[in-house]
């Protein structure tokens, strides 16, 4: 099928093609069944799963791949848009029209009567700025405002528990360095084996480990790290480094001892693997 001749008269414009092809597969009677059947609800996994595409196509220095990413993303954005329009909501234009309108009102420096701002002073406007925000829309919607507002539930828990952490210390609730939250760090471990020296039940150790987790979290902030960039690339290293065992294995891997392939991984680690 010539895809060029076939969706030319779908608009003059990449973005109004994309829309009318949106329009098309969200028809209830010609359109797909599928795409008839999502709401916003059960497409947002697939939103989220796009997004770390795109940053998977970032880490791997893969433009081709980023495009095709990117392209991904931005169905998803064309498909929430649809179901907007469909229900009266919003549509396409209603999206870019509040974003521009937003960024707008957080870049004064650029768009207004501020004075120039190096990198730092944009940052911490841009919070302020958003901040803002976040009390205004938690005023309408709850009519009442909490430092935790604003902060999706639906983030992975690690990168959560980052930005939770950060938005308490805003107002001082934050250890004064890092020892106290070493200190906390053991404490929580010691908790585990309490646990399951104690035989208690398997709610009872969930929440300690969750609690461990949250600990470390806490000393990656204390120490500036990113701790979900700092896992994925953990991951990435176990993951080379039992793909070295795999390699170099002379048996199956069932089949060896821990010993036996405890030397393959400090192999690949004196290699730089």
């Amino acid at each position: 099928m010539n895809v060029d001749a076939e969706f030319i008269g779908l608009g003059t414009t990449a973005i109004e093609r994309l829309k009318a092809l949106m329009a098309r597969l969200r028809d209830p009677k010609t359109g797909c069944p599928w795409d008839n059947e999502q709401t916003f609800k059960t497409i947002a996994p697939y939103t989220i799963e796009e997004a770390y595409e795109v940053s998977d196509a970032i880490d791997a220095g893969d433009m081709g791949a980023l495009k095709e990413e990117l392209g991904d993303l931005l169905l998803q954005v064309i498909f929430h848009a649809q179901m907007g329009d469909e229900q009266g909501e919003f549509d396409f234009d209603a999206i870019c029209d509040a974003l521009v309108k937003k960024m707008i009102v957080r870049h004064p420096h650029v768009f207004g009567d501020e004075t120039e701002r190096n990198t730092t002073q944009q940052t911490q406007a841009w919070e302020t700025l958003k901040e803002k925000e976040r009390k205004e829309k938690s005023l309408k919607s709850k009519g009442r405002v909490s430092v935790l507002d604003g902060i999706a539930s639906a983030l992975p828990a690690l990168m959560r528990a980052d930005k939770l952490q950060k938005r308490a210390a805003r107002v001082g609730f934050d250890w004064p360095d890092t020892r106290p939250v070493l200190d906390k760090i053991i404490e929580e471990a010691r908790e585990i084996v309490d646990a399951q020296d104690k035989g208690e039940p398997q709610s009872r150790i969930h929440e300690e480990v969750g609690d461990l987790i949250f600990a470390v979290t806490n000393l990656a902030r204390k120490l500036g790290v990113d701790p979900e960039h700092a896992l994925r690339d953990t991951n990435k290293k176990f993951t080379d480094r039992f793909h070295y065992i795999e390699k170099n294995a002379n048996d199956d891997l069932e089949k060896m001892s821990l010993a036996a392939l405890e030397t393959l991984w400090q192999q690949a680690k004196a290699g730089g693997v």
